[in-house]
């Protein structure tokens, strides 16, 4: 096995391509994925993890990557981020009105995805198409341009009610999801919704919800050479080493024929990447 990089993980870097373009990022240091598909890669648990944040020691990782002060005062990891519409800024409770002006008083979108299925999400402006690929959508296609996070998650709770806001992610390891007619999805929840939406508008203005109308479906192709016989996750807690024939890449999922692990979900672990010649 040769080495290839070694360092604090981070979710992997995407660039949309045909296919998908995948990085390691472990540390400083870079890695291209796709040219690892087909060989036997090892990635091994080196039993240390640093806060992404403050890069205190920590027995456990808090919110993807934090230790347990910063997952308790840090803005990133308020529980209003998993729940925007629960946005306590006009309160003035933000944990840190900064970060909050930065990241959630910024323009957002709410799009429709085709991961699992359909689903409704959020992200901000500067996030798409990131945030698609990093779901594993093979479809997307926003549909509302908003003013601020808080107002995102109003009108996604709004959505909803209609339609899923997560991704099973064992169907999304399994194979590609049949594809929709998400712009057909889209005028079906403008309709089911119009009276809730035009309420949001009455309360924040035309110019803060804006519906998208016009956008084509964005089409998202993932390099995978075959899907796993079995889906069951590597779980580096448990066992350091996640070893296998690279059989594709999906989402921020590896996809062996050993197991699948999600590399997102050890942000911050100190990693060693090697793979076969």
């Amino acid at each position: 096995m040769i080495e290839l990089a070694r360092g604090a993980i981070s979710k992997m870097r995407v660039s949309l391509g045909s296919p998908v373009q995948y990085s390691f990022r472990l540390g400083e240091q870079e890695v291209p994925v796709n040219p690892l598909i087909g060989k036997t890669l090892r990635l091994e648990f080196l039993g240390a993890i640093h806060c992404s944040h403050c890069g205190r020691k920590t027995k456990t990782s808090f919110s993807q990557g934090y230790c347990y002060p910063c997952m308790k005062k840090l803005a990133q990891c308020d529980t209003c981020i998993m729940s925007p519409e629960r946005c306590h800024y006009d309160a003035g409770t933000c944990r840190d009105p900064a970060w909050g002006e930065q990241f959630c008083m910024t323009e957002h979108v709410v799009y429709l995805a085709n991961s699992s299925g359909v689903k409704v999400g959020i992200t901000r402006a500067n996030q798409v198409p990131t945030r698609w690929m990093d779901q594993g959508a093979i479809q997307a296609l926003p549909i509302f341009r908003v003013a601020t996070r808080q107002q995102s998650g109003l009108v996604e709770d709004l959505l909803r009610s209609q339609v899923a806001d997560r991704t099973n992610w064992r169907a999304l390891l399994k194979g590609d999801a049949a594809p929709v007619d998400l712009p057909a999805v889209r005028e079906q929840l403008f309709e089911a919704c119009a009276e809730g939406l035009q309420g949001l508008q009455q309360r924040f203005g035309l110019q803060a919800i804006q519906a998208v109308s016009d956008a084509p479906a964005v089409d998202i192709h993932y390099p995978i050479d075959a899907y796993p016989a079995k889906i069951s996750s590597f779980n580096l807690d448990k066992n350091p080493i996640a070893e296998g024939t690279l059989l594709g890449i999906k989402g921020q999922y590896l996809l062996f024929d050993t197991g699948v692990i999600n590399i997102r979900k050890y942000t911050a672990y100190q990693i060693a990447a090697s793979c076969t010649a």
